[in-house]
């Protein structure tokens, strides 16, 4: 068995031999560095390059070319290679015992082979029973590693026929999990089939293998898969639901295919209910494509959302007897001041309607009221409970109101084996009100699930900026809503507070937000260095006339100006760089390995796919992962890190999480963070590159949350001209949702 993986360039040199042992592995990319013994003198050299699919003990054909590297000596680097299984007794004990078969280790891959020899591989394939004679190996065990042999040679096939493509060897081994040996001719006939079925391939890979393997670029698979993807694209830019007519036009381009063939697939997905199409409300004969198409999960989370507003404005409150004025007056007392006439609304409307919503901008009294309702509630004995989408927005909530509040996600109880919910309609929470913090980033699924999880009697008040970033998921919950109970008359009193009270008007981050949202595109005064920063103030512009420029100042307030001025603050825990765009020298990609070296010096670190790791590190959690109980946002700390494992320890929040390589993917550096990725959260001092160069990122409301998550200081670094661009761009992309007309809909049917 042989594969080819790319042509070498004209006139390498030629090196032959047995893979030793694999030092490192990028999973994503397969860049390795392995120990290798050459066939013609027997010695141990280091070979670096792309290898995808190789193990230790296989027999490799390396072409490619010697490089000397400063700190490591002579390496092979590899151009080219072709893979043979071992045929040596050294080759097969080795590759037996390298863990790649389970129920094969060191011991038992040595009796094989001293049983069975240069003929182990055969037997294995054609006469697996005669592994009974092998000692300590019964018939449970034989047929183990007959199965376990069976899916590896599965692999192997699947990889080498997918090396083309781009496939990588997670994502074969997740073909292989599904389909087992028929993995290869389930591609061959369904190509599009496995975009469905496996997460991870997606529907350009499987375009490019059907396209190949001489699929029709108007085969009915392809349109229908290509419609789904192109919904599945546009939910990824925040649209819920699509306008049939664009979508026509989106996927025919998407496609290179004519608008008709896209018109029939739409019809035939909607008949097989892969699509739900909404005609509009209110139209006799509505316009051809002028209705609304949705992927079923969308309509079923936005019909959810409806459902339970419905629900909680037609069942009678569950809450005791509470005489609003005098709780009012007696929160005011407690507080030591009047609240304005705004704020005693919020409080009145909380109290007096199941369903209600609080939104303003920072400084204008938000937590000075979820307080007094929360001190209201608790002297009433009610059940109160206090949830938010991030592990730090939840614990802010917990220190400004007294209550407890906890993550969504641990409210509801993710339950790994059912890959649910365990909180949800049929066993809802055990609350008398519920009160959330930073909805603008509730999704729509998410939203859809935590509504559900409201009992039919309780009160659910929402709480948010919606002039931040909307949901890094598709829908826009908070505004939708807003929408519904300010223009629609949906029976959802809605409470903006506009009066900026925070330090009695003199913060100036607070002042400049509301200059940002109200379109004053003049930057707050500029320092020209660092000499001229006035570190008494909670806001600096620091001017810079390069991304050079700006990254060295960025370097230079971490690592001198932040740690001189200010005692009080770490200079990697309490600080934090937010930066437009991952790419260009003041990119999150860039920043993170500039500011590593600055401040997390000559310590011995873990090379990983997301970088190297060193203790001491900030790293910040991408995805969720509910059998850690980790979930997108959450910031932690390396501990320790063993390069011969190949894992890493770090601390979230008191918790110790280990680390493997199948996990690196999940998690990055966070000296610099998007500031996407800093929504709900705050820190104690935040650090702002902001230049020309990120015009494409370059929104008003980007950055106004950018500006909002310091809590003591910020430093804007770059071009003020970055600065007037961002504010004047206030025509953030609108998404596309259907929640409005569901909410509606069941307004009128009530």
């Amino acid at each position: 068995m042989e594969s080819v993986v790319n042509s070498p360039s004209p006139g390498p040199e030629s090196l032959a031999g047995v893979l030793e042992r694999i030092i490192f592995l990028n999973e994503e990319n397969h860049y390795t560095i392995a120990e290798f013994r050459r066939e013609d003198t027997d010695e141990k050299v280091t070979i670096v390059g792309p290898l995808p699919g190789v193990q230790c003990g296989e027999t490799l054909q390396l072409r490619g070319s010697w490089t000397r590297h400063s700190q490591h000596g002579d390496q092979f680097k590899v151009e080219a290679f072709t893979s043979e299984l071992p045929s040596s007794v050294h080759g097969i004990r080795k590759y037996l015992g390298s863990g790649l078969v389970p129920g094969i280790g060191k011991v038992y891959a040595n009796k094989i082979v001293d049983a069975f020899g240069a003929d182990t591989f055969r037997v294995l394939s054609e006469e697996s029973a005669r592994l009974r004679r092998v000692p300590g190996i019964g018939p449970k065990r034989a047929a183990a590693i007959k199965k376990a042999w069976e899916d590896q040679r599965a692999l192997r096939e699947i990889h080498i026929f997918l090396q083309t493509y781009g496939v990588t060897t997670s994502q074969c081994v997740k073909l292989v999990n599904r389909y087992g040996a028929q993995a290869k001719p389930v591609l061959l006939a369904e190509p599009y089939r496995v975009a469905r079925e496996i997460e991870g391939i997606g529907f350009k890979t499987a375009d490019r293998i059907a396209i190949n393997l001489g699929f029709a670029n108007d085969a009915p698979p392809r349109l229908d898969a290509g419609i789904l993807y192109a919904l599945e694209t546009l939910q990824e830019d925040g649209h819920t639901a699509y306008r049939e007519a664009d979508l026509r036009d989106y996927t025919a381009e998407l496609l290179q295919t004519g608008s008709e063939r896209i018109v029939a697939r739409i019809d035939a997905l909607v008949d097989s209910k892969q699509l739900v199409r909404h005609q509009p409300a209110g139209v006799g004969s509505p316009l051809p494509g002028s209705a609304f198409l949705q992927l079923p999960v969308n309509d079923h989370a936005e019909q959810k959302i409806a459902a339970v507003v419905a629900r909680l404005t037609r069942v009678a409150s569950g809450l005791p007897a509470i005489k609003v004025e005098a709780a009012l007056a007696w929160a005011q007392e407690r507080a030591g001041f009047a609240f304005h006439e705004l704020q005693a609304a919020a409080v009145r409307h909380a109290l007096t309607h199941k369903l209600s919503i609080l939104t303003g901008g920072p400084g204008t009294g938000k937590t000075s009221i979820l307080r007094a309702l929360v001190d209201i509630l608790k002297a009433k004995q009610v059940r109160v409970h206090l949830a938010a989408p991030t592990g730090r927005a939840a614990q802010r909530l917990t220190e400004t109101t007294g209550g407890f509040a906890s993550t969504i996600h641990r409210l509801l109880k993710f339950n790994v084996a059912k890959g649910g919910f365990t909180v949800n309609e049929s066993s809802p929470l055990a609350t008398d009100f519920l009160i959330v913090d930073e909805t603008s980033m509730l999704d729509a699924r998410l939203a859809a699930a935590l509504f559900a999880a409201v009992p039919a009697r309780a009160h659910l008040l929402l709480v948010g900026d919606i002039d931040q970033l909307p949901s890094v998921g598709a829908g826009n919950v908070l505004k939708d809503l807003i929408t519904a109970g300010e223009r629609d008359g949906a029976p959802i009193p809605v409470t903006r507070l506009t009066v900026i009270y925070r330090q009695q008007g003199q913060s100036l981050i607070v002042t400049t937000a509301h200059a940002i949202n109200a379109g004053d595109p003049r930057p707050p005064p500029v320092a020209h260095d660092l000499a001229g920063v006035q570190a008494w103030s909670d806001l600096n512009f620091i001017t810079a006339d390069s991304a050079e420029d700006c990254l060295q100042k960025v370097i230079a307030l971490c690592t001198e100006f932040i740690p001189r001025y200010y005692r009080w603050c770490h200079p990697i825990n309490d600080v934090q760089v937010l930066a437009p765009m991952h790419k260009g020298v003041a990119g999150v990609t860039n920043l993170n390995q500039q500011l590593q070296a600055a401040l997390n010096p000559h310590r011995h670190g873990l090379r990983t796919v997301a970088g190297e790791f060193r203790p001491g590190d900030k790293l910040i959690q991408l995805r969720n992962n509910y059998d850690k109980g980790l979930f997108n946002g959450d910031i932690g700390s390396v501990l320790t890190v063993d390069s011969e494992k190949g894992t890493l320890t770090a601390d979230f929040d008191g918790e110790k999480h280990t680390f493997e390589r199948g996990d690196f993917s999940d998690v990055a550096p966070a000296y610099c963070i998007s500031i996407h990725k800093s929504q709900g959260s705050e820190y104690p001092v935040v650090v702002i590159p902001l230049l020309k160069a990120h015009f494409v990122m370059l929104q008003r409301n980007l950055l106004y949350t950018a500006l909002t998550r310091g809590r003591k200081k910020v430093f804007l670094v770059g071009e003020p001209a970055a600065y007037m661009m961002a504010v004047r761009n206030s025509e953030s992309k609108q998404r596309c949702t259907h929640l409005r007309e569901k909410l509606a809909a069941l307004a009128v049917s009530s």
